[in-house]
């Protein structure tokens, strides 16, 4: 893979164990999310098997296709990714001008990159251990249709030659970087031993938490590059082996996403790994947030055969556990209004601030901060706004307004133009899944005298949604509010900077 977001040399050394700068990274705002998916995902299991498998199996095809135009080894257009998701790898789904390559060709590339992913679900799944050899097998299966890699002779000319498949290199692979330095990877002779130690290190880390170990082994497997080509998508299957061991999602490195993600290996390189298990973070929470507005009803859970005495039994008897399952759920609802509580002050702090250093005294606006929900009987208020911004993204998420909708409204007028800013608490999934997402957003009216009896009636006047949040903050009914106050506060105040900064542009 390419690298340009850091232009300083990088000599190869050793790879490293976990360091105990890495195991302070704070991953305490997922933890929640994901000890809850495990409970909805043993659930689905028995409820939605079917709709369970088909949404995995979109993610590793999503995945398969991804890596490789993150390689740059051929590019695909977004309208037919969609379509090769939802049905599949076939080669009538391609049309020539879509892709750089020939479509059969692209087609066997794909299903070798879905078959690696298959090949470590395999492993799981019979319990094998993850050795050198299954490393080696792994990365055949993925260049089973790629017959020759680009090197770079000594005269700096580049050229193509085979490629060892399923083969650690046996010449350096250091790339040059555009400033002329070079990038030092594991030198062939270190590669088995260095591997080795990698393989080693990850069985001792079962008890950690899969998201920083998946971050750490894509990392550490990088510096190593121990194949002559295929480096990174040998990388991102590992990573999500991982993930899946665990009970997670398959992590999808999307293409938009690929200056950020390289950028962060490379401040890895320099030791810092907090970016790459954000990014990791961050998509894995995305897809499990999609994963639980699967309609868990999908499917008859009853037999036809039983007779109806047995039913209105089971009936019964399973209504009363789901009312004190629903009880534990709705824990998730005091969270979120304690964590309204926390949004509230700060914001009007914050706001209070801005307009004190930035107006004079005799034009200083007010700040106004109004909490919502269903303890102040406005639950309704903005649901069209956060849909609107759902689809708006494709977050292909379903957010459940059936269940307690919380929020923090701020508004400050300057003028003719208003701010209002808006940190909305909703449930997530068809059923209460008890998980609630956090978003922000912006809503910058402008209005004349004739509107200016709709303001005084605090009515709103019509204005486009505009996200101010990088990604949502996700809290469950086992999160405990003191111990995510300080990630949430963080996540509140980039919120808060992006929209002053797009009321400021507007003024």
């Amino acid at each position: 893979m390419e690298t340009g977001a850091l232009n300083t040399e990088y000599r190869w050394k050793h790879i490293e164990p976990l360091t105990e700068q890495e195991r302070k990274i704070d991953l305490s705002d997922i933890v929640p999310l994901t000890e809850s998916w495990k409970q909805f995902k043993a659930r689905l299991k028995d409820s939605n098997a079917t709709g369970l498998r088909q949404f995995t199996e979109r993610l590793i095809r999503s995945l398969s296709i991804e890596t490789g135009i993150l390689e740059r080894i051929y590019d695909l257009d977004r309208g037919t990714t969609e379509a090769l998701i939802a049905k599949g790898f076939i080669e009538d789904l391609i049309q020539r001008e879509s892709t750089n390559i020939e479509p059969s060709s692209l087609v066997d590339i794909l299903r070798d990159q879905e078959a690696a992913i298959h090949l470590v679900q395999d492993l799981i799944a019979h319990s094998r251990p993850f050795t050198r050899g299954a490393l080696l097998e792994l990365h055949a299966i993925l260049t089973r249709h790629q017959l020759t890699t680009t090197a770079v002779d000594q005269f700096g000319s580049r050229m193509e030659v085979p490629l060892r498949r399923g083969a650690f290199k046996a010449h350096a692979n250091n790339p040059k970087r555009p400033d002329g330095s070079i990038h030092e990877y594991a030198p062939p002779e270190h590669v088995a031993s260095e591997v080795d130690s990698l393989l080693k290190w990850l069985e001792s880390y079962e008890n950690e938490n899969p998201l920083l170990v998946s971050a750490w082994l894509h990392h550490r497997f990088t510096q190593i590059h121990p194949f002559q080509d295929g480096n990174g998508r040998v990388a991102r299957v590992i990573t999500t082996m991982v993930l899946l061991k665990a009970g997670l999602l398959p992590l999808v490195v999307d293409r938009g996403m690929r200056m950020d993600y390289i950028g962060a290996l490379e401040s890895a390189d320099h030791g810092n790994l907090q970016g790459l298990v954000n990014i990791f973070a961050a998509l894995e929470k995305n897809a499990i947030l999609q994963a639980l507005s699967l309609d868990v009803e999908a499917e008859q859970r009853a037999e036809k055969s039983l007779t109806s005495a047995v039913i209105e039994s089971l009936e019964v008897k399973f209504n009363k556990r789901r009312q004190v399952r629903r009880q534990e759920l709705l824990g998730v609802n005091t969270v979120a209004e304690r964590l309204r509580l926390i949004a509230s002050e700060y914001v009007e702090r914050g706001l209070g601030e801005l307009t004190r250093k930035v107006f004079l005294r005799e034009e200083r606006p007010d700040v106004r901060v109004q909490e919502g929900g269903p303890d102040h009987q406005n639950s309704h208020w903005y649901k069209f706004e956060v849909t609107r911004l759902n689809d708006a993204l494709t977050l292909k998420k379903w957010i459940n307004f059936s269940e307690g909708h919380y929020f923090v409204k701020a508004a400050v007028r300057y003028d003719k133009t208003r701010l209002v800013f808006v940190v909305s608490f909703h449930h997530i999934g068809k059923e209460l899944t008890g998980v609630i997402e956090v978003t922000a957003f912006l809503l910058l009216e402008t209005f004349d005298e004739a509107e200016e009896d709709v303001l005084i009636r605090g009515e709103r006047v019509s204005s486009d949604v505009i996200p101010s949040c990088l990604e949502p903050f996700v809290i469950t009914w086992t999160t405990e509010p003191d111990r995510v106050e300080a990630a949430f506060l963080g996540w509140l105040d980039r919120s808060l900077a992006i929209a002053m900064k797009e009321w400021g542009d507007k003024l």
